[in-house]
């Protein structure tokens, strides 16, 4: 009866408890993790071109980027929360709660819209003013984050459908939204920026402006692969009352990945904030390193990606080998990248930021080259905290990943930063980034310790 059951899966689900694991990450990975590098190279141009118009711009948007990153993290986090109950209850041949858990996470990511057009309405001046009193920097601030806010219907949306495709093992097809929201994000910007061709001159707010397009196309061609494709799973969008339960299960593991990763916002404000108090220009800084930086955590957070559902998968398939085979195969993979990444901040540090210092400023490259070589020290023990996070969501205990973000990112890099910064300045500062992410491992090796002990290694006798 089983075996009657399992012909049944749909192929690519079957791939998830029978393919060689290293060849299965490779499969699930490879397509997110070259989404994850468009996405960074998208970043990167976006703020190449804003660098273009001046330090000031550069500084006025990353002022902004918090605000990008809480958007991220509450359409990622819902996502990751449907990914990994529609990942479970596949694997546990549930196919109706599967459905279920889908239909619920694209229309919450309506209500997640919501949040954000009145943070947008209301908040905008408000939070510029807050964090700078320089009058360029202020106005363009706000006209970007209103943009990017009201208009975040098109991010949550096209983030709903990726997480629910990705959930059945279909990486292709969300990389083939990324790829043309970067694409066409990358075109306009130039074009938008500095009024080439039909366009006027619109600086920082066309930025904002060829973000929201590109966002926009990605959500219309993800609403045309989620719902005319054949997939292992259905979005019902009418017909259906909200079930406390469904949601209740989502959040499980969504409100502890929207929190830790909004956690990164916190600490990017909270860091700007130190930083702008002692000098803009170090902030204009961090922001290029938030950028360089992409480049080596974007595959990382692809191999995560694909992970995360085989894992699911796994778990609720009571497989321990296939589901600890694929943490430490992700793991290696995820360490060598960021080996990697560290080699490269600390050989080129200068070629790194001249990218973006188009004034060839000298206080760019005075403070960003210690900073890039010391805050890339953190690079390795990351690689660790991120497949532990994994893990942890995979199998439903979302809040053990967010009580490593609290260590690494709000309890230990603020506290950090804000005391080496009145012991030394600038010169101490970036330290608080590897010294956080180092008291991270060793909560993730503790944590990851004790669920194995109580729970994993059970799983095969009780298949």
């Amino acid at each position: 009866m089983e075996n009657v059951e399992k012909s049944k899966q749909p192929q690519h689900m079957n791939k998830m408890g029978e393919m060689p694991i290293g060849k299965l990450i490779f499969n699930m990975s490879w397509p997110a993790i070259l989404s994850m590098l468009i996405q960074a190279f998208y970043n990167v141009v976006d703020s190449f071109f804003v660098s273009q118009i001046g330090e000031e711009a550069l500084a006025a948007v990353t002022y902004i980027f918090p605000i990008q990153m809480l958007m991220i993290s509450v359409g990622v986090g819902t996502g990751v929360g449907v990914n990994s109950l529609i990942s479970r209850r596949l694997g546990a041949r549930k196919m109706e709660e599967a459905n279920m858990a889908a239909s619920h996470g694209y229309r919450l990511s309506f209500f997640n819209w919501l949040f954000f057009l009145l943070i947008g309405i209301f908040l905008s001046r408000p939070v510029m003013e807050l964090m700078s009193d320089t009058p360029y920097i202020v106005e363009n601030g706000i006209v970007y984050m209103r943009i990017i806010t009201i208009a975040s219907l098109f991010l949550m949306v096209q983030m709903s459908a990726e997480k629910i495709l990705q959930a059945t093992g279909n990486m292709m097809l969300p990389m083939v939204c990324s790829l043309l929201g970067a694409v066409v994000n990358i075109v306009l910007d130039p074009m938008l920026i500095f009024g080439i061709g039909p366009f006027p001159e619109m600086g920082v707010t066309g930025a904002a402006i060829a973000t929201v397009i590109g966002q926009m196309l990605s959500m219309a061609v993800g609403q045309i692969l989620l719902f005319k494709g054949t997939h292992s799973v259905q979005v019902k969008l009418w017909g259906w009352k909200a079930d406390k339960s469904v949601i209740k299960d989502i959040y499980a593991v969504g409100a502890p990945a929207i929190l830790m990763q909004s956690i990164a916002s916190v600490m990017q404000f909270g860091m700007n904030f130190i930083l702008g108090s002692i000098n803009e220009t170090a902030v204009a800084v961090l922001g290029v390193y938030g950028r360089l930086q992409s480049f080596i955590f974007m595959p990382v957070f692809g191999i995560n990606q694909g992970v995360l559902p085989i894992m699911g998968y796994n778990y609720g398939a009571k497989n321990r080998k296939r589901l600890m085979e694929t943490f430490k195969k992700g793991f290696i993979i995820a360490f060598v990248i960021m080996a990697a990444g560290l080699c490269i901040f600390q050989l080129f540090p200068h070629q790194l930021l001249a990218i973006f210092n188009s004034q060839n400023s000298q206080s760019i490259y005075d403070i960003g080259v210690p900073a890039l070589r010391t805050i890339s020290i953190c690079f390795l023990p990351a690689a660790f905290g991120i497949m532990s996070s994994s893990i942890f969501q995979a199998i439903g205990h979302g809040f053990m990943s967010l009580w490593g973000s609290l260590l690494r990112q709000l309890v230990g890099i603020l506290p950090l930063a804000w005391i080496l910064a009145r012991i030394s300045g600038l010169d101490l500062v970036w330290y608080s980034f590897p010294l956080a992410e180092i008291i991270g491992t060793v909560y993730f090796a503790a944590a990851l310790r004790y669920v194995y002990r109580k729970e994993i290694r059970r799983l095969d006798e009780a298949a």
